[in-house]
């Protein structure tokens, strides 16, 4: 088997309290992040071989970074080099990306000004055997839109299984084109599509029942969560699974399952609950790493959900972007939880 490549834009994310205390103190804590270099380095730790695709200036702040990626034995050898800046972000500690919180500093970064035909995807794709990238991707402007769509034709063309979470950032999509008339493009070359069934409708136009979240019941969602797979999967023939998170607010902490569409079947993920989390940034991600992980091992789809839920929920308690859980701390989640 070959590498797993993982492609997106490496963020820098800045983490301002939310009482102002930074500016006395004149220090901001900071993170490496970015969606899919989250999930390579869950991948790396978990000792699947990974291999992260960006583009980044040439200065030292990019050598070592890269560095910093090295060090987690990701393959950064396919790392582009151009432009003049990292994107960074913006969060204060303990909020969601979906917060209004957010602020993003992207434009003109390194990636957002990557262009179509720039690229030698034949060289990027050698040696492997799954790509990966998100809905963050397109949203930044129609050359990235360009870029992704480019680089998913050249993955299939050579056989690669391909993944795409379908990350809603509603700041991001700025550029006149609306997630549908992008997505769908991206989706019809994709053989695991993740997200919700409300990012499904966002991005793909399946529409989800009319006061179904009024109705905050676990069954209805699943039957949505079913139809809109089925749906998924006969529009997009490429498409061999479909994953769906439900994460909801429960108290200070969370409410957590997922389900997994294969072969006909909708599986259910253990249902997670606690009533104090750390930090919500990254654990999407980590599901997405965590069924990667599971069908590279050609593991059994229930318990690829459910490693990939458990993996999920343990982010929860790390306060990063990346997880730092071993198989061995995500198995000891499964046992605790069975």
């Amino acid at each position: 088997m070959g590498k797993v490549l993982s492609f997106g834009e490496l963020l820098l994310r800045i983490c301002p309290d939310g009482d102002g205390e930074w500016l006395a103190e004149n220090k901001l804590p900071f993170y490496v992040g970015g969606a899919e270099l989250n999930v390579a380095t869950a991948l790396a730790l978990w000792d699947i071989p990974s291999a992260y695709f960006t583009a980044l200036p040439e200065n030292f702040m990019s050598e070592q970074i890269i560095g910093y990626i090295d060090d987690r034995k990701i393959d950064t050898s396919k790392i582009h080099h151009s432009g003049d800046r990292i994107g960074l972000y913006y969060l204060p500690k303990g909020k969601d990306l979906k917060n209004a919180g957010v602020i993003y500093d992207r434009a003109n970064s390194a990636f957002a000004m990557l262009q179509t035909e720039t690229i030698d995807w034949d060289k990027v794709l050698d040696g492997i055997t799954w790509f990966h990238f998100s809905a963050i991707c397109p949203a930044l402007n129609q050359a990235a839109a360009d870029v992704c769509l480019e680089a998913v034709k050249a993955a299939k063309a050579k056989g690669i299984t391909v993944s795409i979470d379908l990350n809603f950032r509603a700041k991001l999509w700025q550029y006149g084109k609306q997630p549908s008339e992008i997505v769908p493009q991206l989706a019809q070359y994709c053989d695991l599509i993740m997200g919700n069934i409300w990012a499904a409708e966002k991005m793909l136009n399946f529409p989800v029942a009319v006061g179904i979240v009024e109705a905050d019941d676990k069954n209805t969602y699943l039957e949505q969560a079913k139809k809109t797979s089925e749906e998924i999967i006969k529009q997009y023939p490429s498409c061999k699974w479909v994953a769906n998170t439900f994460r909801f607010d429960y108290k200070q902490g969370i409410r957590y399952y997922t389900a997994l569409y294969s072969e006909n079947e909708l599986l259910v993920s253990k249902e997670y609950l606690s009533e104090k989390i750390l930090d919500k940034v990254g654990s999407g991600d980590c599901f997405m790493a965590g069924l990667i992980y599971g069908f590279y091992q050609n593991n059994n789809p229930l318990d690829t959900l459910n490693f990939a839920t458990a993996a999920a929920y343990n982010k929860l308690y790390i306060p990063s972007d990346a997880t730092t859980a071993t198989v061995a701390d995500i198995e000891k989640t499964l046992a605790e939880n069975d």
